[in-house]
């Protein structure tokens, strides 16, 4: 059944066999095979950006969803029955408004028994907000956990009801960013880009902040001030920052505002030793349509083809999920893949444990007592200090020019997980 004016997707086994494609394809309701034809499926709802500036987070979505056609096929128990699942996948548009509005759709007309959400704040938090209404369980990622709390006006010992998220924390970033600073010499002067948006707000928070950690390790921060999201201007910045002479710029970016940034930086002369951008680092083919002037910039890394875990699930690895990547659709692997992949497994272990996926109380306690390795790492909220939150490894990294083409390095690891490090970081 096609449904016309919105991007709505639904997937079972059939279509995700269809590979890349079955996201843009016209929206259908696919059974996994006959014997579940008389039975009512288990619904996953996943709001992804497909569009719009953070359609990046949605890239590995259609090769993710096709490696659990098995799981996928064997369908969930729900009361002694089997059922067959389907994910309802929407389109957020990269807009905080039109996430909140698919998520009310999923719930009311869809009749979702789940919700899963990646994507940065702008998606994850109105997604959480729907579902915590509600009364929906969710499972997020690819969002820092100080804005899905603090931004939700709860605490990290209050939490949340029907709302969880595996991810990292901006004290996470902080320390992959510190060690990786720590191993060039530089002035200690560094300059803050952040925009008026969720990301931006939280990266530059005074108290839980870049701010407050950068002055306690000895650094003197130089503040450009919060810029409007999308903007294409940044000459007072550069300004700013060139005046102040900061060796360090630490951003938090979108492909659009971080291309006009770097770029008009270059323009105008401006030459610092390190340049720690997150978010738009993401993906190779920023770095690849920036050019030579992106060679050297670093980032978090949140998963990368040397992390050492195996999916528990599907049995997968690390390296064996990025050549299936690079030999499926002929790109570089992207570090998204760990992350989502991850996701999709969470939820699938979840429904499956919880004995009635159709029951939502018993949906959320199964999550509560999630205790699984992904290739993200192990994934528990069991005597965690931060509720409904449960963080994954995250590392430091630097791109280097590869020929046609840029490598993603791990440069500092400060976690205590077993991730090799492949030297330290190289100035600009």
């Amino acid at each position: 059944m096609a449904v016309q004016g919105e991007t709505t997707v639904k997937i079972s086994r059939r279509t995700v066999l269809k590979g890349a494609g079955a996201l843009v394809a016209a929206p259908a309701v696919l059974r996994v095979s006959k014997s579940f034809a008389a039975s009512e499926p288990v619904r996953i709802g996943f709001v992804t950006p497909q569009t719009g500036p953070l359609a990046f987070f949605g890239e590995p979505d259609p090769f993710i969803l096709k490696r659990f056609e098995k799981q996928i096929a064997q369908g969930i128990t729900v009361k002694g029955e089997t059922r067959p699942v389907e994910f309802v996948i929407k389109d957020s548009q990269s807009n905080p408004n039109r996430a909140s509005e698919v998520a009310s759709q999923l719930i009311l007309d869809d009749g979702v028994d789940m919700l899963i959400a990646a994507g940065g704040p702008d998606t994850v938090n109105p997604v959480a907000d729907q579902a915590e209404v509600n009364g929906v369980p969710m499972v997020a990622n690819s969002c820092p956990w100080q804005p899905f709390v603090f931004g939700r006006n709860s605490t990290p010992d209050k939490g949340f009801d029907w709302t969880y998220l595996f991810a990292f924390g901006l004290e996470d970033v902080i320390a992959a960013y510190l060690a990786l600073w720590g191993t060039v010499e530089t002035n200690r002067k560094v300059g803050m880009m952040f925009a008026n948006d969720a990301d931006g707000n939280a990266w530059g928070n005074k108290d839980f902040g870049f701010p407050a950690a950068l002055a306690k390790a000895g650094y003197e921060a130089v503040d450009a001030g919060r810029y409007t999201p999308m903007a294409d201007d940044f000459t007072a910045q550069i300004a700013a920052f060139k005046k102040a002479e900061v060796d360090i710029v630490v951003a938090t970016m979108v492909p659009p505002e971080f291309f006009a940034f770097w770029t008009q930086g270059a323009q105008q002369g401006f030459k610092p030793k390190v340049a720690s951008i997150g978010k738009t680092l993401l993906l190779p083919k920023t770095l690849e349509t920036i050019g030579a002037i992106g060679n050297g910039l670093s980032a978090e890394v949140s998963w990368h083809r040397n992390f050492p875990f195996t999916s528990k699930l599907t049995g997968e690895t690390a390296v064996s999920l990025t050549d299936a990547w690079q030999k499926e659709t002929g790109r570089q692997w992207i570090q998204l893949l760990g992350s989502k992949h991850a996701l999709f497994e969470i939820a699938l272990d979840v429904l499956s444990r919880s004995g009635d996926a159709k029951d939502r109380d018993a949906v959320v306690e199964a999550i509560k007592t999630t205790d699984h390795e992904t290739l993200s790492g192990k994934v528990t909220w069991q005597g965690s200090r931060i509720k409904n939150v449960t963080k994954m490894p995250m590392v430091g990294g630097q791109w280097i020019r590869n020929s046609d083409k840029f490598d993603l390095l791990i440069r500092a690891n400060p976690t205590d997980q077993p991730i090799p490090v492949s030297g330290g970081l190289v100035p600009l």
